[in-house]
């Protein structure tokens, strides 16, 4: 069997904006509007579905990308005046980390969301659960 994530929703206080943000960090296409979603498409065909809520729980979404794209995401971040983290809890601003053999940084998205990029994937996990 050959399962794989072919799209999520991801509520936004407004769709064009969150889906732009995450566009131009990560050197993405925001649109063109499908329904009433905004989708960024992913390199392996992942599709995050932006769509406007008045009220939602504010998510974590990590991305895996190269050292190339890590410095051009984090440039890209510190431009756009984005704050940043170390850390999932916030507790260390203004940083990034070196976990897993890689780079990694937490960042806040315009609707709350804590948005991560990492050059590594996490340590060694199970093969079956």
């Amino acid at each position: 069997m050959s399962v794989e994530l072919n799209h999520t929703i991801i509520p936004a206080k407004d769709k064009w904006v969150a889906a732009k943000f995450l566009a131009d960090i990560l050197n993405l296409e925001a649109g063109p509007e499908w329904g009433h979603f905004v989708p960024v498409k992913t390199a392996n065909g992942v599709t995050l579905d932006f769509d406007t809520r008045e009220e939602f729980r504010p998510g974590h979404y990590a991305f895996l990308v190269s050292d190339t794209e890590f410095d051009a995401a984090f440039a890209r971040i510190r431009a756009l005046g984005a704050r940043y983290y170390a850390d999932p809890r916030r507790a260390k601003p203004g940083e990034i980390n070196h976990l897993h053999g890689g780079r990694g940084v937490y960042f806040d998205d315009p609707s709350g969301h804590l948005m991560e990029i990492i050059t590594h994937p996490y340590g060694d996990r199970p093969a079956q659960i």
